[in-house]
């Protein structure tokens, strides 16, 4: 059946029209362009490409960017684009914000006119697609441990280093690659696919992001042009500051997911009859998981949409960020497996959104700092005292 909209406690009333707008036509086009595929590239493994030119039709990479031919939308517009896409799928949720949030968003912040010319107009079109080069497989939740250098040759930088985990990186026209330089300080690098040195390779024999292409990079004597050096940012705080941006778009998007999950047990409870052939939404127990859930959703709901009107208004640090994406996304993967439970058997096969959605969650979970990593990020604001250093 259609997906029913999920608002329990008339979170519509808090949306301008131009929001319900932007919403109704996210929504249209995951309804019409991705349900109808997505579970046979989940299957395949594959990645469904021919949704970029229509994803970038619509405005939706570096959407809350001005300019270049970008949207401009509201933060709050832009997470309900991500609500969306995720409620689709994980993986085409993480494809746009990678283009949006970790690449666009460093080189309009970070780079000179030069670089925004040549990368963000070809971007916001989908005739370029880039990846973000910070994970490492020695280091993940510790960024400032990366291996990878980056050494002034004349007017030429020589990288070497391994990046891993990288959504679109065998993919990508442009990787922006984070490297400590040689008075150890972290700086940003644009790097073109063809420039001698620089290799990418897939991860193949994932059970989560199946529709999504995730990769490991490598540069060794890897040469690229001092001009290629974004100059707007030093330290981790140029890396740091992109997760934020994309940090946000999950807090969004993992709500997505829960809905999507949460409409698949409630119709299936409705329709699947046990005992005296009542419906198994008549009784007690699965009737305490729905009440969760929408009880959850409405939460996270209220949650992303304080912290979009906050960073719209300039005030929502990263912290909040944190906030929203450990919540959300924690909450959505309880909806995904209480929702497996009410479906049973039938909620382990594709028929169904909600293995896919477990999988891909566990990811989502996992990436762009840990669930444990966003507590200490919250600990250290309300004490004062950071306990990862």
């Amino acid at each position: 059946m259609p997906f029913a909209h999920v608002d329990y406690i008339d979170f519509d009333s808090l949306l301008t029209d131009d929001e319900k707008l932007v919403r109704r036509t996210a929504r249209q086009f995951v309804e019409a362009e991705v349900i109808p595929i997505i579970e046979k590239h989940n299957r395949e493994g594959s990645f469904p490409r021919h949704l970029v030119p229509k994803l970038a039709e619509l405005g939706f990479f570096g959407a809350s960017l001005k300019g270049y031919g970008c949207a401009g939308m509201s933060n709050v517009e832009y997470g309900l684009v991500m609500q969306e896409l995720e409620r689709g799928d994980s993986g085409l949720r993480s494809f746009v914000s990678v283009q949006s949030a970790l690449v666009m968003y460093p080189i309009y912040a970070y780079g000179n006119d030069a670089q925004k010319d040549q990368w963000l107009p070809k971007l916001q079109k989908g005739e370029a697609i880039g990846c973000f080069g910070l994970t490492e497989p020695q280091f993940g939740s510790n960024p400032g441990g990366m291996l990878t250098r980056a050494t002034r040759k004349g007017d030429r930088y020589i990288l070497n280093g391994e990046k891993m985990w990288i959504t679109s990186g065998s993919i990508a026209d442009v990787a922006v690659i984070w490297a400590k330089t040689e008075d150890g300080v972290i700086r940003g690098f644009l790097v073109e696919k063809g420039t001698p040195g620089f290799k990418a390779w897939d991860v193949h024999g994932k059970w989560s992001l199946r529709a999504s292409v995730t990769s490991g990079l490598a540069m060794t004597d890897c040469e690229i042009p001092a001009a290629n050096l974004l100059p707007g940012v030093e330290g981790l705080k140029g890396p740091l500051g992109c997760l934020t941006q994309a940090r946000y778009g999950i807090g969004w998007g993992a709500t997505g997911a829960a809905m999507a999950c949460y409409d698949a047990a409630l119709q299936y409870a409705k329709q699947r009859k046990q005992f005296a052939g009542k419906p198994i939404a008549s009784h007690q127990l699965v009737q305490e998981k729905l009440a969760w859930m929408i009880t959850e959703i409405s939460k996270a709901q209220l949650l992303a949409w304080q912290v979009g009107r906050l960073k719209d208004a300039g005030k929502a640090d990263f912290s909040k960020v944190s906030m929203l994406k450990m919540n959300n996304v924690w909450m959505a993967l309880e909806c995904a497996r209480k929702s497996r439970d009410i479906l049973g058997a039938n909620g382990i096969v594709d028929d169904y959104c909600v293995m896919r959605h477990m999988m891909n969650l566990e990811s989502v979970y996992t990436y762009e700092g840990t669930h444990d990593i966003h507590k200490l990020i919250i600990g250290d604001k309300i004490t004062g005292i950071p306990a990862y250093a």
